[in-house]
């Protein structure tokens, strides 16, 4: 399951969750135990994953990340100081 992208993963995940109730109440309940064992990968314990439902009455929307700074990241930047450290 090397060399996937983003995208590709998460398609597999969604085709699994889709045929097996058991992995989707377990990718549901705890997302990165999951994916871990999915793919072989280890996922920080700083990194969120969260995975949503939709229903007849719920529907999510997920808005990508900006590259936009924060008026508080802005200053930081100013300041002299790497807001994204490595």
């Amino acid at each position: 399951m090397a060399n996937r992208t983003v995208s590709e993963m998460k398609a597999h995940l969604v085709a699994r969750a889709d045929e097996s109730e058991d992995f989707r109440t377990r990718l549901v309940a705890d997302p990165k135990s999951v994916i871990s064992a999915e793919f072989g990968v280890s996922i920080p314990d700083g990194f969120i994953v969260q995975v949503h439902e939709d229903s007849a009455t719920t529907a999510h929307m997920v808005l990508p990340m900006t590259d936009r700074l924060t008026e508080e990241e802005l200053a930081e930047v100013a300041a002299g100081v790497d807001v994204y450290p490595v």
